[in-house]
């Protein structure tokens, strides 16, 4: 009945990607190419758990 109340996993998620993204462009165009290996890295993760969650909707 209140489902509409509870946040969206998926919504989160594309979010937290998004943000992981840009922080790596940043981070790329400052010439830390350390941090942008590591917020791509974390970025892939988010992109992983997206997946996972689109499927299990499906």
């Amino acid at each position: 009945m209140w489902s509409f109340f509870k946040s969206d996993p998926e919504k989160k998620l594309k979010k937290q990607l998004a943000r992981k993204r840009e922080q790596a462009l940043h981070a790329q165009r400052n010439g830390d190419i350390r941090l942008f290996a590591s917020l791509t890295q974390e970025a892939e993760a988010i992109l992983k758990q997206l997946q996972q969650v689109q499927s299990d909707k499906v």
